[in-house]
């Protein structure tokens, strides 16, 4: 049976795939299950230092698999909510971990496939990509922390229209609205994103760690304390042996 997911690192970078393009990548339970075991695994690596999150196929994700009835849903109201909030953790993972995750986006990007989006880092979007929320349109009210993340991305009035009216955002539109980087051609869109990548490779690993942990900081804290661990982070990196080398300065 072919794996649902696909893990490949190299030269520090993990390529994490969502592999049932015969479903456009639909989240099966199955995939869900495996998705998040990769993530804690490409999370607790330190040699890795960017995580690439695509589709496989025509698609990056079609959304929740509608098809997939039966175990291991339906056993109780709590049994189903933990199981769900296993899955969600994929979406903390993304945000959260050390490495810089960025989302390569081709064809849809539906409901909770786009949450996961948005939890990353960076997204770029292939020009046969598009995006919605598609949760109003099948009576869910939404999950994997989109309704937190969008709005971080697209500010909370964007993000509530595109919740609420559960309209279909193409590609250049995605890019003008800042949900997206940059739009790319369909067979450039993996080697543009492996480029983003590498460039991110050659900065100083502990000062994008600790970049990371500022900007997602800033999302929760009030500023004070922000400024507070800026400051510490800030000179931390002076004293980190990759800052002397790069830059010829000894810790101030």
């Amino acid at each position: 049976m072919t794996d649902p997911v696909r893990l490949e690192i190299a030269s520090d970078i993990a390529h994490v795939t969502l592999n049932r393009p015969d479903k456009l990548n639909a989240l099966s339970s199955r995939l869900l299950g495996e998705l998040v075991e990769v993530l804690e695994r490409v999370a607790g690596d330190p040699a890795v230092r960017v995580v690439i999150l695509s589709g496989a196929g025509r698609a990056f994700s079609a959304g929740g698999d509608r098809d997939e009835t039966g175990e291991p849903w339906g056993v109780s109201l709590e049994a189903d909510t933990a199981l769900l909030r296993r899955f969600m953790e994929s979406s903390l993972l993304l945000h959260e971990m050390d490495a810089v995750t960025i989302a390569a986006v081709n064809g849809p990007c539906a409901g909770g496939a786009l949450a996961l989006a948005c939890a990353c880092d960076l997204r770029y979007a292939a020009t046969s990509a598009r995006f919605v929320t598609a949760f109003a349109r099948v009576g869910l009210s939404g999950d994997f922390g989109g309704t937190a993340t969008m709005a971080w991305v697209l500010g909370p009035a964007k993000a509530r229209e595109l919740y609420l009216l559960s309209e279909v955002v193409e590609a250049p539109e995605a890019e003008r609205i800042g949900l997206v980087s940059q739009v790319v051609p369909d067979d450039e869109l993996l080697p543009h994103v492996q480029r983003i990548a590498e460039r991110l490779l050659s900065a100083a690993p502990g000062a994008l760690v600790a970049m990371k942990q500022n900007l997602n900081d800033g999302l929760r804290l009030p500023l004070a304390e922000v400024l507070d661990r800026e400051a510490e982070r800030q000179v931390r990196c002076t004293r980190d042996p990759t800052f002397d080398e790069r830059y010829g300065l000894q810790g101030r």
